[in-house]
């Protein structure tokens, strides 16, 4: 505290211990500084001091009394006269050694001190003085969750490597330094931050043993330790069971040395705060065996708390153990495995932030009450992810309210992975873990603001820091980067790949404005929470687009293939650029913590060397077998002249081209072709319509060189355009070297009734974000609410969370989309909904939904399969975690015309984002997001 309001003021605080009695001046202690204003720190039952000032001022004698005996409470205000000899104090109270230290630095940080100024080098602000207000009492009761942490875990390659350049003392030889030098940064960012609790890392080290005096110091700080799900009684599993341990880890073949082992390590931990982890996975983060033989469990999970009361000598029920339900180890209890009252009951998600369970109304009744193991990090399948901040606050937040709201509170705990590059995900989550009050669904721009302001001082440049924030955790969270491939965008269809690839080019401008405005001392902490992730993502982003052009293109016969494929091997190369300039930060601060590769999966692992995907080159002294002229259109992979198997089904001897139909409602009101260079002959071109209503933008040009290609869009005229529908007109495209090609344009030229409002099809589909619905209907005060930001594309609906709520279909909150029609497959619509794929966490009621159109019976969904008695994720997990989405389509009559579609809540916890209704078979072309969103009228 002292550094760092010298820090902040310039002027270096006196830190005074004295003695307080009756009748006792503390004035003449405090010497010439008496005339100063002191800031009086203690903790109740603990500090005379705060004694005192308690039985001295009525005023802050009741708001003490109210904290008494509390968990981590606090107080801190002007006080009056608060012990002899002081006129005027500002005293920090806390009901406990946490409440205090939170109070600390509550009033650091409103001084000006960032919670990440080590960890993410945010500067100090400067003040020449500090003032609190005498009429403002700034408080805090007991947290939302009681044990709030992290896991520091999947710490190969950045975080091990940086630790063993950075650390030495006081550790192991044969392990990374995990020592006590390196955690005393974590454990007080965890103050700083409100947290309590720590998983330390696993992978290759040992807390208790790499330095000794390692629980000593999480003690002193005031941080609860545990161990992960995988490492029971406070050991690290299996490196010490390596060391230390005899025989082989199974329970009833060596349960004498197996006791021992863990003896010891109660032992070890016994004068400190712990969290005992109980139950037994087996070596390497894997089942303890492939019959879950649930008798074995009950009886270790017997003998590890009959160790405990054994070393504490004392009812075991009074020491805080927790048991992890994480993988196989849920379906053991799903199958009937229980263990004592007193023990909390750790949920997990899925590891891609989808909780798996939440607590039933027995459960809730526990003693040791239950919570949540949630994941920023993995190393798994579907594919690990460890590189980038690829997570959605809303989402996590709307998951961590509905486990709050099931009293899942006692303890929440996050996979950080390296820690970096997850602060601000991080950040968020012990916030709301500290006051789930604080930050509501409708408040995540505001918090990303405040959060801004806090690290970069700057009010002008808070909410546009706090929008690139925001930007790049949409897009990351759409496909985490791991899942990257070349054709995931679509590179063809609804303008897909440029789309997303504008919104990347966006950010990555804004975000070099800001570091042009903000002043050089905050360009490091600028750098680490946002620009890195902006460029680093873009770049990734664009390494795979132009793999995709790249290939396409070769198909195409196109000689800008091989400008593509110079763009892959300039973005691979800048990659490494970005990876070093984060490497370079502060005279190397930072080596190695941006090292973990992403490039270049071949199956769920971390590739062992990033690597390039894989790009073809054509012959640039060869002409295309047709001519030099290519042409291609919107929505086809084709190209003519000549044979492409994308054309048509033959495969050859296709008609030429025609572009996707166009209505007055079509949510693009353009077409295009392309035309490009096939070999290294120039020409000129021209383009011309048949008909009047055609519109082009260009009707000529020159492709003078191989990397040449020009866009020609076409548009209607709707003024001139025949009424009706199909009306045909054609484009001809020559070139001055005799090739002559066609491509054609259909125009529906349709109309809605007058004084409709709705949705209106287009291209054979209607396509709703869900927040943009008719009507909303509530029912027992339950209704359908907005998750601003939550979503791959905008924002998604979910009905308000009342717990143990359930509606037969039909019955529950409804919303209601108005659409227009103007085909049907004979009668017949489909209906596609795209919800999140949140899982079958309420016991005994899956996670379903109900959709219905017009006054016909609603048809119940459940989109994502049950688990296995096993505890195993159904196979379509894979596939939906991957894309963040659930497809799940339905069938219902509805002739062309007005129509009114009805999404029924028939559980809590659905979360939709988008409605596709298609009217033409086969209409709804590949994308990764789903048709663009159709027009409103």
């Amino acid at each position: 505290m002292q550094r760092d309001l010298e820090k902040v003021t310039g002027k270096k605080p006196t830190i005074l211990n004295v003695t307080i009695s009756n009748n006792n001046d503390l004035s003449r202690q405090m010497g010439a500084r008496a005339a100063s204003i002191p800031i009086i720190i203690g903790t109740l039952g603990r500090s005379n001091l705060v004694k005192y000032a308690q039985q001295s001022s009525t005023d802050l004698k009741p708001k003490l009394a109210a904290i008494q005996g509390k968990w981590e409470a606090g107080v801190s205000e002007v006080v009056k006269n608060p012990i002899p000899g002081v006129a005027s104090a500002y005293v920090i109270a806390g009901s406990d050694k946490r409440g205090t230290i939170f109070g600390i630095y509550d009033f650091l940080e409103q001084a000006g001190v960032s919670p990440w100024y080590w960890w993410a080098d945010v500067p100090y602000k400067s003040h020449s003085a500090i003032y609190a207000l005498s009429n403002v009492t700034c408080s805090h009761g007991e947290p939302s969750v009681k044990y709030r942490g992290i896991f520091l875990n999947d710490e190969q390659p950045a975080l091990t490597d940086w630790v063993i350049q950075k650390y030495s003392n006081g550790t192991a030889a044969d392990r990374p330094p995990f020592n006590r030098f390196f955690y005393s940064t974590v454990f007080e960012l965890l103050l700083r931050l409100k947290a309590n609790y720590l998983w330390p890392t696993m992978w290759n080290s040992a807390f208790g043993v790499d330095d000794p005096l390692n629980q000593f110091t999480a003690d002193y700080y005031g941080i609860v330790m545990s161990t992960s799900h995988q490492e029971p009684m406070l050991r690290s599993s299996p490196v010490e069971w390596y060391q230390f341990g005899s025989g082989q880890w199974n329970w009833d073949h060596n349960k004498e040395n197996i006791t021992k082992f863990w003896t010891d390590g109660v032992k070890r931990g016994s004068p400190y705060e712990s969290v005992y982890t109980l139950g037994m996975r087996g070596t390497g983060d894997i089942p303890l065996d492939e019959t879950g033989n649930i008798d074995l469990l009950q009886r270790i999970v017997a003998g590890q708390r009959e160790i405990i009361g054994n070393v504490f000598q004392k009812n075991v029920s009074e020491i805080p153990q927790v048991w992890c339900l994480y993988s196989e180890v849920k379906g053991y209890y799903e199958r009937g495995m229980r263990v004592p009252d007193d023990v909390t009951l750790l949920w997990a998600d899925d590891n891609w932030g989808n909780i798996r369970r939440y607590p039933t109304p027995e459960e809730r009744n526990r003693s040791g009450g239950s919570g949540v193991y949630y994941h920023f990090d993995l190393v798994g399948g579907p594919r690990s992810y460890k590189w980038g901040n690829s997570h959605s606050i809303s989402k996590a937040r709307h998951q961590l309210e509905i486990a709050k709201k099931y009293g899942a509170d006692r303890i929440w705990i996050v996979n950080v992975g390296d820690l970096k590059p997850h602060e601000i995900s991080m950040d968020f989550f012990l916030t709301y873990a500290w006051n789930t009050t604080l930050w509501t669904k409708n408040d995540m721009d505001k918090y990303r603001t405040q959060w801004a302001l806090r690290e970069f001082g700057s009010s002008e440049l808070a909410p546009t820091i706090a929008d690139i924030v925001k930007g790049y955790s949409r897009l990351n969270y759409r496909a985490k980067p791991e899942m990257y491939n070349n054709t995931m965008y679509s590179l063809t269809s609804y303008h897909e790949a440029e789309n997303v690839m504008a919104e990347w080019d966006s950010l990555v401008s804004r975000s070099n404005q800001v570091v042009q405005k903000l002043p050089s001392d905050y360009y490091a902490a600028y750098f680490q929470f946002v620009h890195w992730s902006v460029i680093a993502g873009r770049t990734t982003q664009a390494l795979y687009v132009e793999a995709g052009y790249n290939q396409l293109y070769a198909s195409q016969a196109r000689s800008q293939t091989n400008v593509k494929a110079d763009s892959v091997g300039a973005l691979f190369e800048y990659d490494a650029d970005i990876r070093d300039q984060y490497h370079a930060l502060l005279n190397g601060k930072w080596n190695n913590m941006a090292k973990q590769t992403h490039l270049g999966y071949w199956y769920w692992q971390q590739p062992m060397l990033d690597s390039m995907p894989a790009v073809t080159r054509v012959q640039k002294r060869q002409v295309a077998l047709p001519g030099p002229m290519r042409l291609t259109i919107e929505d086809s992979k084709g190209a003519w002249p000549g044979d492409n198997s994308n054309q048509c089904a033959q495969g050859y001897n296709c008609p030429p081209p025609t572009v996707m139909p166009i209505t007055p409602f079509s949510p693009s009101q353009t077409r295009y072709f392309e035309v490009s260079a096939g070999g290294p002959t120039a020409f000129n071109w021209k383009a011309t319509a048949n008909v009047g209503w055609l519109r082009l933008n260009q009707t000529e040009g020159s492709i003078s060189n191989a990397a040449s290609g020009q866009r020609v869009l076409m548009s209607v005229d709707w003024a001139s355009a025949p009424a009706g529908s199909a009306s045909t007109g054609v484009v001809t495209l020559s070139s001055n070297l005799g090739q002559s090609l066609t491509v054609t344009m259909v125009a529906n030229s349709v109309a809605v009734p007058s004084g409709y409002h709705g949705f209106v099809e287009s291209e054979g589909l209607i396509s709703m974000q869900t927040e943009h619905y008719s009507r909303s209907t509530a029912v027992g005060g339950v209704s359908w609410e907005l998750l601003p930001g939550y979503g791959r594309n905008s924002s998604s609906m979910s009905p308000s969370i009342a717990v143990d709520s359930h509606w037969q279909a039909g019955t529950g909150p409804a919303l209601e989309f108005d659409f227009y029609s103007f085909n049907s497959n004979g009668g017949n619509v489909s209906v596609t909904v795209y919800s999140s794929p949140s899982l079958n966490a309420m016991s005994g009621h899956p996670l379903t939904y109900a959709v219905a159109i017009d006054s016909g019976a609603p048809v119940t969904v459940q989109p994502m399969p049950l688990e296995s008695l096993t505890g195993s994720l159904p196979s379509i997990w894979n596939q939906n975690v991957a894309e963040a989405i659930i497809r799940s389509t339905t069938t219902h009559a509805a002739q062309p015309g007005k129509h009114t579609l009805k999404l029924y809540a028939t559980e809590i916890g659905f979360v939709a984002e988008k409605i596709v209704v298609e009217t033409v078979s086969g209409s709804t072309q590949y994308s990764f997001l789903g048709p663009p969103e159709s027009i409103i009228v």
